[in-house]
């Protein structure tokens, strides 16, 4: 596709938007025009329901959306993902997450099946207490090294489903090279209980790198050398490295160049889930997001969930000038949900060159924030309801508690989620004071669970890793590579380098170099 395929449908936008900018436009007055709104409007996948009724369209705006959709080749883009093409132009690989909750019995990728069985194993052997420490004790303790990709996923879904974990071990998560979150969390446990995972790609990320050789030289301080291969795993593909770190090639777990660090928590990457929920919670959690992979390649684009949020997206960040959106989940437990999207969506939209490396001449991705609901509703919604900027909301929540005895709060918890959408909508006009005025016209999606279990969370994140996908077909740019990311990194060892004391920093600026003598000048150790 090139970047000028779709001009026709972005002229046709842009014009029908001039509709719903007008000062007199009101969003709540959609639903008197057109009856059965919400039945016109929301789409349901199992036990995953869309209300997308209370946003700036009509039948005509969405029949727009989808010719943009098509004018941009979306439904060849998604066959080309699920067929394994090289969609990853600028590293020349497929992505292929998808592949990794493919059903047993159907998966094209026999590599897959072998990592889960091993995976089953050692579960098995944790949850059995037939894995012990050097010294003959039961693991009790399972502390996960990893951080961006390998860290965010894994963290954000264990914290999400910590009401259905196994008592037999407890997962912790070490991302930071701040050496305080390693030493918070090792400070409760015991060495010859605690199995280290380390979860590196190329098994050279400083951060989890010198975090993992903390961890070993805690452990081998209360232990004896031979004690790194009783308390070690990893997952990487530099098995070369791993071993020569001290793990024993038994203990290592395989990744693929076709899975991304932002889509691998349904990989080996995923062992904290599984050993936190069982192996068969894990596989669920596979089975929701390969019902949502099935739904979003063979549905109808018009009823296809995450091409509507994508179209939904790409017309607010087009056509409206909305520079974020705000994810509001309505669960304490999906606390965590906001901060996997920041890196899901934005490492992958955040583009300023389209596919063939010609400069972006509109918007691309947006700035992706929020937290619990009903903490947010005392503290920055007094921006989404009040300020000047135009933040689109997703709100997220599930009709039922899995906390007994708690219909009465949960339902309060259902009526904030409810009653704030409404109040972005309509607002507050005939207020006594110009100071209680709210304006209203504020857009939101509603994304209602039935429950919140593995399989239903499964579905969700698959629902935005496809919204996402989506999105950079719209664009026309690569959503799985991240070279921005690379700069800092190299950037970094050259600063670290110039903070020793016979190194030249003249090469550096003048403010770099004056924060780091100043940090020397401060220095205690």
């Amino acid at each position: 596709m090139n970047g000028s395929s779709n001009k026709a449908a972005r002229l046709a936008l842009q014009k029908h938007s001039e509709e719903f900018r007008r000062k007199e436009f009101r969003l709540s007055e959609l639903f008197g025009f057109e009856k059965n709104r919400f039945q016109e409007y929301s789409l349901s996948h199992e036990g995953l329901l869309l209300d997308y009724s209370k946003n700036f369209i009509k039948s005509e705006t969405v029949s727009l959306l989808l010719d943009l959709a098509q004018q941009s080749q979306l439904p060849s883009a998604i066959d080309a993902m699920f067929r394994g093409e090289g969609i990853n132009t600028t590293e020349q690989r497929a992505a292929m997450h998808v592949a990794l909750r493919a059903p047993r019995e159907r998966t094209k990728t026999p590599e897959v099946n072998a990592s889960l069985e091993r995976m089953e194993s050692l579960v098995a052997e944790l949850h059995g207490g037939k894995w012990t420490g050097y010294s003959g004790r039961v693991i009790t303790d399972i502390v996960h090294l990893g951080i961006g990709g390998s860290d965010l996923g894994p963290a954000m879904v264990c914290d999400a489903l910590r009401h259905l974990a196994t008592r037999k071990l407890s997962v912790h998560f070490v991302s930071n090279i701040d050496p305080s979150h390693l030493q918070n969390t090792l400070k409760d446990l015991q060495a010859e209980t605690t199995l280290f995972v380390i979860a590196s790609k190329s098994f050279s990320t400083l951060e989890t790198l010198k975090n993992a050789e903390a961890a070993r030289d805690w452990l081998l301080e209360q232990t004896d050398a031979t004690a790194t291969a009783k308390h070690f795993v990893a997952i990487t593909t530099n098995l070369s490295a791993a071993t020569e770190f001290g793990i024993e090639e038994q203990n290592l777990y395989p990744l693929w160049d076709w899975v991304g660090g932002r889509f691998s928590l349904w990989s080996a990457i995923g062992l904290p889930i599984a050993l936190a929920l069982g192996m068969d919670g894990f596989r669920q959690l596979l089975a929701g997001a390969h019902s949502m992979d099935e739904h979003f390649r063979t549905a109808p684009l018009d009823k296809n969930l995450p091409v509507i949020l994508a179209l939904l997206n790409f017309w607010y960040r087009e056509y409206f000038d909305a520079h974020s959106t705000a994810v509001v989940p309505y669960s304490q437990r999906l606390n965590l949900l906001p901060s996997f999207l920041q890196q899901l969506c934005m490492e992958s939209l955040g583009k300023s060159v389209d596919k063939q490396g010609a400069p972006i001449e509109h918007n691309t991705g947006d700035i992706i924030w929020g937290t619990a609901g009903t903490n947010g509703q005392h503290s920055y919604f007094q921006l989404l309801h009040q300020g000047t900027e135009f933040v689109p909301v997703d709100f997220i929540a599930a009709a039922n508690s899995d906390v007994q005895g708690s219909a009465e709060a949960h339902q309060h918890l259902l009526a904030s989620c409810f009653s704030q959408s409404l109040a972005l909508m309509e607002g507050k006009l005939d207020a006594d004071s110009i100071h209680k005025v709210v304006a209203g016209n504020k857009p939101s999606n509603t994304l209602l669970l039935e429950e919140l279990n593995p399989y239903n969370l499964g579905m969700l994140l698959a629902l935005f890793e496809h919204k996402v996908y989506a999105l950079s077909v719209l664009w026309n740019i690569n959503a799985f590579d991240q070279w921005g990311v690379e700069l800092g990194k190299k950037l970094s060892t050259k600063v670290f380098a110039a903070m020793s004391a016979d190194t030249n920093q003249e090469l550096l600026d003048e403010s770099t170099q004056g924060l780091i003598q100043k940090a020397q000048h401060w220095r205690k150790d």
